[in-house]
């Protein structure tokens, strides 16, 4: 057993708790019992983690509880969409749910995008609870208040802000996640490392092989950093509208389109934005931002994770297209994070196209 972890997220009347440990699952009770208690609850997942977890999570949150209902929904990406939300509803009008109800969002980054959503729309918005169950969740999705669904043109075009009123990260789940997932997850944790923390990035790449396998002490510790670096910068700027949220978003650009031109699915999130890094890098090179040595640091860590760094060419001018749609434009410009050094970026407005050609260039 891991010594547990909190990680405070201050936004006044907003404020919540990460809560980070191993065996947390048989602690949800007493965890979400201020949210919860004497409430209708729904709890919403997917087939494959409510097959592990739901039965553990209903009888944890039995007793305090006044009703409580489940609603499973396909898994994978395609099922963060408006007809899938559209369903919920629907389906929560039946049970009956009201505006006192709480949402639980019990899976990987689609069911807490999703179930946030859903929670943000019913009633004009109801208390909802993150439990993630995927590592890129516990590092990241879980945290910050960012909800949504995909449309087949864009990810993530279509959602609220709407943060959850607590987080519980119990890393004993990571036991049961296939080696694809848990290898996406940890890029959005090199992530952190590249955009803010230079000794992070340092600690994961002298620790691969621990990570890879999944010891418990250093996975605690990671979630624990990348999520006190998302909730920092949650909390001096919660909605993006000061810029300094933006530069989550490091990868994101390219890397969303690449969800959507080859399909959801077909690049798991963090495989994507692995790519995404990588291409923004040589599009920061192309800039005169960084040089050889940092791209080839980088590639190195994602090559040493497992994550792909390339994806098939010839689908250049989708590419663009996509990017061209992606929520991060504002006033026609299109906006990118690039890297400075290890542990720094900064916004770059409309880089021009010799700029852009590198970074499709360097996807294949």
């Amino acid at each position: 057993m891991t010594q547990p972890q909190t990680v405070d997220v201050p936004l006044e009347d907003r404020s919540y708790k990460i809560h980070i440990g191993s065996g947390l699952i048989e602690q949800l009770g007493t965890l979400c019992a201020p949210f919860i208690a004497d409430r209708h609850v729904v709890i919403i997942s997917d087939e494959k983690v409510a097959s592990h977890y739901l039965p553990k999570v209903e009888s944890a949150l039995e007793s305090v509880t006044s009703r409580g209902n489940s609603l499973v929904v396909d898994e994978g990406e395609t099922s963060k969409s408006l007809d899938t939300c559209y369903q919920l509803w629907q389906e929560m009008i039946e049970l009956p749910a009201d505006r006192k109800s709480v949402v639980v969002a019990l899976g990987g980054g689609v069911i807490g995008d999703l179930a946030g959503f859903v929670a943000a729309g019913f009633a004009r918005g109801i208390d909802f609870i993150q439990i993630p169950t995927s590592l890129l969740a516990q590092v990241d999705s879980s945290v910050g208040g960012k909800t949504g669904v995909n449309l087949p043109q864009a990810k993530n075009m279509v959602g609220a802000f709407w943060q959850p009123k607590t987080v519980v990260i119990d890393i004993d789940v990571l036991e049961t996640l296939d080696d694809r997932n848990f290898r996406a997850g940890l890029a959005e944790v090199i992530k952190y490392g590249l955009i803010m923390d230079d000794a992070l990035f340092t600690r994961i790449e002298s620790s691969m092989e621990a990570i890879l396998n999944r010891e418990p002490a250093i996975i605690t510790e990671l979630i624990q950093r990348c999520c006190q670096c998302k909730a920092d910068v949650v909390t001096e700027d919660e909605t993006e509208t000061s810029g300094r949220r933006a530069i989550l978003n490091y990868g994101h650009t390219i890397g969303h389109a690449i969800e959507a031109v080859y399909g959801y699915g077909e690049y798991l999130h963090g495989e994507a934005i692995s790519i995404g890094m990588v291409a923004e890098a040589e599009m920061a090179k192309a800039l005169g931002m960084v040089d050889d040595v940092f791209c080839d640091r980088q590639k190195a860590i994602f090559e040493s994770a497992g994550l792909p760094t390339t994806c098939p060419a010839g689908k250049e001018e989708a590419l663009i297209e996509a990017m061209t749609r992606d929520k991060k434009v504002a006033s026609g410009k299109l906006n990118f994070i690039l890297p400075t050094k290890i542990g720094d970026v900064e916004s770059v407005a409309t880089p021009g196209g010799e700029a852009i050609a590198a970074a499709l260039k360097a996807c294949s």
